[in-house]
């Protein structure tokens, strides 16, 4: 039988502090949830869930230590130097 762990991620701090930055100047507030590091058990397989932040209505995935946010799913990457644009343009 396959056993799951899973361990709650924290989100960084600069990661944190970036994007609320970023929401303040667009005049929203972010939802942010946790990721999560699940684990099968009795195998090296890992598997890292991206953070989620939810700013008006749009789920961004974002990564601890990571320069990129994604949109909606990891296909579809923005820097987050772009994320302030990107907000202005979802009005």
């Amino acid at each position: 039988m396959v056993n799951i762990t899973k361990e709650k991620l924290e989100i960084d701090n600069e990661l944190m502090k970036k994007i609320e930055f970023i929401c303040s100047f667009c005049n929203t507030t972010p939802t942010i949830i946790n990721g999560n590091i699940r684990k099968i058990n009795k195998t090296n397989l890992n598997y890292i869930e991206p953070h989620r932040i939810i700013i008006k209505g749009i789920t961004f995935l974002a990564f601890n230590y990571s320069n990129e946010i994604f949109v909606e799913n990891l296909s579809k990457r923005i820097k987050l130097s772009d994320l302030e644009t990107y907000i202005k343009q979802i009005n």
